[in-house]
C-alpha cells in the first residue's frame, strides 16, 4: 500500500483514517467503490489468487461549504432491512429522509436516554433500535453475509496471510479493495500473547488506549456484538454466545458476561485488534472519533485524538489537505453498510512493538542506524485494515491489527525483494520520511538486492523485470502454497 495518508504505524499510528480512522488509514484514493468510496492492513482459506479491484470515491461532486458542510447529506438508508427481519416486521414503517434529517439523534446522545423517535443517519428510530434488543441479526441489517465457519483453523498453527501491500509508484494513494467478508477479523497463534500484551498496555496506560465520549454509547455496543457475533460464525470450535449474554472463549477458557464491562473492554479481553468509532455530527454531517480501543500505535494515543474530526487527525499526514482531505470528507458521507473495504500499509521495525508512547526507548532506535543491528531482528510491520459502516449507528469503524514477519521470509517470495529495495531508495522523499525505515536500510537493503539478484539467477523471476506493483497485490506468486505449507492445514 502506498504511504498513505496515516503515519505509517511505524510512524505514527495516528492519523489515519482516523488514522485512517485513526492510523491506519494513509489515506489515498484509488478506485472507486460503484460510485460512491473512500490505510489499514479468502476468506474462506482462499482459493484466489487475484484480490478484487480497488475502488474509490467519485470526484464530481460539488465540494460543502465549510459553514453548512454536509448537514443534509445522509448515508444510505438501511431501515429497509427491518421487512427483512423474522420477527420484527412489524417494526418496519415508511420513513423518509426529511424525517430522518428533522429528528436526529444527537452524536453526543445516549441513545438509552433519548426519545423514541429520534433517527440515526441509517434511518433507524431509538424505539426500533431498542426493541431489536442485544445481538441481533446484523448481516440482514447491514446487508453483510455472516463469515464461513472455518473449521480447520487450528489456533496453536495459524500464521496471518502474507499480506505484501508494496506498491510502485510509491505515492499518496488508498489502493482500497472490496472487504474479503470471511477475513474480517483474523486471529493467528499469536493470540494469547497478543490479548496478554493488550491487557498490560491498558492496565498501564489507561486512557492513552481507550476512551470513549458520550453518544458513542450505541456505536460501542454495536459493535461488541458484531465482533462477537462474527468470532463465533468464523471460529465456532473457538468462541460461542450463550443467552445473548455469555461469551464463551474456549482458547483463553474463560466465560466473559459482556454487559459486565464497558463493550471496548470486552473486545479488549477477547480480540487482537484495534477499533477506531467515528461519528457524524448532525450540524454538519462531517466526522468525528468518538471512542476507540488503539494498542498497536506507534507515537499516538486516543486521549489526544479522541474528539477530534476527520481532518484534525490527519494533520501530519503529507499531502492530506491537498490532495485527500475533500475526497475522504465525501467518502465517510456516503459510505453504505454493505460495501466495507479493506486496505494494507506497512513498515519496517527492529523487533515487534506495539504501543510506543513518547519517549519510549524504541523511538531512540529511529534516530540512528545501529552498526550491530542484526537482519533476524528486523521485520515487515503490515497493519491490515478494514473499514465500514455499522447499520444503526451509522457509525463508521475503522479496525487493524499489526502483523510482523521476518525479513527473511522474502527470500523465495517472487518479485518482493526488488520491489521493496525499489521503494526504499527511489520513494518520494516525504513520503519516506515519513515511513521511517532509514534506521534498518543498512542492513536489510542488502540483503534485499542479493536476493533480488538471486531470484533473477533462479529463474524466480524473469531476467531484467520491471519492478512494479505484484500482479495479484498484496499477495506474491503462489503465496497459498507457502501459507498452507508453513502452517500445516
Amino acid at each position: 500500500m502506498d504511504t498513505s495518508v496515516l503515519p505509517t504505524l511505524n510512524n505514527v499510528w495516528p492519523v489515519g483514517l482516523v488514522v485512517v480512522v485513526l492510523t491506519g488509514f494513509y489515506i489515498a484514493l484509488d478506485r472507486s467503490y460503484g460510485k460512491t468510496i473512500l490505510r489499514l492492513r479468502s476468506r474462506r482459506v482462499s482459493s484466489a489468487t487475484t484480490p478484487p479491484r480497488s475502488i474509490s470515491p467519485d470526484t464530481k461532486t460539488k465540494a460543502p461549504s465549510s459553514q453548512s458542510g454536509y448537514s443534509h447529506a445522509l448515508p444510505p438508508q438501511r431501515r429497509q432491512a427491518l421487512a427483512e427481519l423474522k420477527g420484527y416486521t412489524g417494526l418496519w414503517k415508511d420513513v423518509d429522509e426529511a424525517e430522518v434529517n428533522r429528528r436526529p439523534l444527537s452524536m453526543e446522545a445516549d441513545y438509552r436516554e433519548s426519545e423514541d423517535q429520534r433517527y440515526t443517519p441509517t434511518g433507524f428510530s431509538v424505539e426500533e433500535i431498542k426493541a431489536l434488543g442485544d445481538f441481533p441479526d446484523y448481516a440482514t441489517l447491514s446487508g453483510v453475509p455472516m463469515p464461513s465457519p472455518y473449521t480447520e483453523f487450528d489456533i496453536e498453527k495459524a500464521l496471518p496471510r502474507p499480506y505484501r501491500p508494496f506498491r510502485w509508484g510509491y505515492h499518496q494513494t488508498m489502493s482500497l479493495t472490496k472487504l474479503e467478508t470471511d477475513w474480517w477479523l483474523e486471529l493467528e497463534n499469536t493470540y494469547k500473547a497478543r490479548i496478554a500484551q493488550r491487557k498490560e498496555l491498558y492496565a498501564k496506560h489507561g486512557s492513552d488506549l481507550l476512551g470513549y465520549l458520550p453518544g458513542s454509547e450505541l456505536a460501542c455496543k454495536e459493535l461488541m456484538e458484531m465482533v462477537l457475533q462474527f468470532a463465533c460464525a468464523r471460529y465456532p470450535q473457538y468462541f460461542s454466545i450463550v443467552d445473548n449474554r455469555i461469551f464463551q472463549n474456549r482458547i483463553l477458557g474463560t466465560e466473559q458476561d459482556v454487559t459486565s464491562k464497558h463493550p471496548l473492554e470486552i473486545l479488549l479481553d477477547n480480540i487482537p485488534e484495534d477499533f477506531a468509532i467515528m461519528l457524524r455530527d448532525e450540524k454538519t454531517g462531517f466526522y468525528f472519533l468518538r471512542a476507540g480501543v488503539i494498542c498497536s500505535a506507534l507515537g499516538w494515543n486516543v486521549a489526544t485524538k479522541v474528539g477530534l474530526q476527520l481532518h484534525e487527525i490527519h494533520q501530519p499526514v503529507p499531502d492530506y489537505k491537498e490532495k485527500m482531505q475533500f475526497s475522504m470528507d465525501r467518502f465517510f458521507t456516503k459510505m453504505p453498510t454493505e460495501k466495507p473495504i479493506q486496505r494494507g500499509s506497512w513498515g519496517l521495525e527492529v523487533g515487534k512493538p506495539l504501543y510506543m508512547p513518547k519517549g519510549d526507548p524504541h523511538e531512540v532506535q529511529r534516530l540512528s542506524q545501529d552498526p550491530n543491528l542484526k537482519l533476524e531482528d528486523c521485520h515487515l510491520r503490515v497493519d491490515w485494515q478494514t473499514l465500514r459502516r455499522l447499520p444503526l449507528s451509522a457509525a463508521i469503524v475503522f479496525n487493524f491489527k499489526a502483523l510482523f514477519t521476518p525479513i527473511s521470509e522474502f527470500r523465495d517470495e517472487p518479485g518482493v525483494p526488488a520491489l521493496v529495495a525499489k521503494v526504499l531508495k527511489e520513494g518520494k522523499k516525504n513520503l519516506m520520511e515519513y515511513k521511517s525505515t532509514w534506521h534498518v536500510e543498512h542492513v536489510v537493503l542488502p540483503s534485499l538486492e542479493e536476493w533480488a539478484k538471486e531470484q533473477e539467477e533462479t529463474g524466480l523471476i524473469e531476467k531484467d523485470w520491471e519492478v512494479a506493483t505484484l500482479e495479484d497485490s498484496p499477495w506474491f506468486k503462489n503465496w497459498e502454497d507457502k501459507w498452507h505449507r508453513q502452517q500445516g492445514f
